[in-house]
């Protein structure tokens, strides 16, 4: 019964996508418009990909869990892929106002509920697979299945672009219609291949095909970044000696690897990472740039009403990676926050829990990592980014991570 249920709210869905699209004129027809799925890097990667073209001189759309953007003008964004008749519209808006690209995050979400039905993509990059949505999604087999569906609904005149790196990579590639390509660092990359020159403070320093690319951006997470762009970007057949002055110009994404070094010489970093994979990632990119006496002071929490399995997971890498690791809430919505943090205190050692400090209250958490740490060190504070809210029992209050930190060290 359930089975039957999911089939016809996903053919409704399907329906709905359709009408919306023929509604308002078909706009994906008249873009050329490229989606980006997978767990993590989706957002980086769809925004730095908008801000090359557009730094190209094109006209150019974005649709992403941090902002809507129709050539430079701002939409509210709350979701990473829009409802269908809301991403119709903000596609027949960028029709509209003369945008011949557009560049947009594809969740899991979308996809098992047919949100992008009916859109006609130039090409899809994939970026990696691992444990997010399980709550949703109840396996890691429908997680994959989702991601999958969206490369499988790729024409044959669209490119279909996968990180073989990641073990998943491989089979986005396989029984599809589009034109497949990969990408990544390792010898299973047989079209485009990166080698990392130097990685340090100062940014990235990047092989790509025999190409040198210097980066502003830091870790190699957004080596993967940087590479998938680069390989859209020859695919849609820009001038990529361009491409490389734009790319060698920009900045990270709000909340992606954000920072700024204090007065007192304490590197602060605000980043999303909110699965175990990416916070793994940011841990690693955080010890790239680390100086060798300096401590890693980790702020961080589980979101509520989501996914509980990680909790556990994302408390011990935590525990391990820090050197002082402040277990506070994230967005709890409408579980108690000290529950969150006792199950993410589940699997550590009495060795990691002699290193965590439980704070229930984000901002408290925030003012003591600010006390407590000195010159050379880097605080982490991940989980929320860009978000300037935090959801508890049902409202969101104005909340903003690198606004919190900036505060506290001006007061200080």
């Amino acid at each position: 019964m359930k089975n039957l249920k999911k089939k016809v709210k996903t053919k409704y869905w399907a329906v709905l996508s359709l009408l919306a699209m023929n509604f308002y004129g078909n706009p994906s027809s008249k873009l050329k418009i490229v989606g980006v799925t997978g767990t993590n890097g989706k957002t980086t990667t769809a925004t730095l990909l908008y801000r090359i073209v557009k730094g190209l001189g094109y006209k150019v759309g974005l649709i992403s869990t941090v902002e809507n953007l129709i050539d430079g003008e701002k939409r509210a964004s709350t979701h990473t892929t829009p409802d269908s008749i809301s991403l119709s519209k903000l596609l027949a808006e960028m029709v509209d106002k003369g945008c011949e690209y557009a560049f947009m995050e594809v969740s899991s979400h979308a996809m098992d509920q047919n949100r992008v039905a009916g859109i006609n993509f130039a090409g899809g990059i994939f970026t990696n697979l691992t444990h997010d949505h399980l709550d949703y999604h109840k396996s890691f087999e429908n997680y994959f299945n989702a991601k999958k569906k969206f490369f499988k609904m790729l024409p044959h005149s669209s490119f279909a672009l996968a990180n073989v790196d990641d073990e998943h990579g491989v089979d986005m590639l396989e029984g599809i219609k589009a034109r497949p390509y990969s990408y990544g660092f390792g010898m299973k990359a047989k079209d485009y291949r990166g080698e990392i020159k130097k990685l340090d403070f100062s940014g990235l320093g990047l092989d790509f095909n025999g190409q040198h690319i210097n980066s502003k951006l830091l870790g190699k997470f957004n080596a993967y970044n940087l590479l998938a762009v680069w390989s859209a970007s020859e695919l849609l057949g820009f001038d990529m000696e361009k491409v490389k002055k734009v790319l060698e110009e920009i900045k990270p994404p709000r909340g992606r690897f954000d920072h700024f070094m204090s007065p007192s010489g304490v590197l602060v970093v605000v980043d999303y990472a909110h699965t175990p994979d990416a916070l793994e990632k940011i841990f690693g990119a955080v010890k790239e740039v680390k100086p060798s006496e300096g401590k890693i002071i980790s702020v961080f929490g589980c979101g509520g009403d989501r996914d509980p399995l990680k909790r556990r997971i994302m408390g011990k890498i935590g525990a391990t990676l820090s050197d002082i690791a402040i277990f506070t809430s994230d967005n709890p919505r409408s579980e108690d926050p000290s529950k969150i943090i006792a199950e993410m205190k589940t699997d550590l050692t009495p060795a990691m829990a002699r290193k965590v400090t439980a704070m229930p209250l984000r901002r408290e958490a925030i003012l003591h990592s600010v006390k407590i740490a000195q010159k050379g060190d880097i605080i982490l504070c991940a989980g929320k980014g860009h978000e300037d809210y935090q959801e508890i029992k049902g409202v969101k209050y104005h909340f903003d991570d690198i606004e919190e930190y900036k505060k506290a060290y001006s007061q200080k």
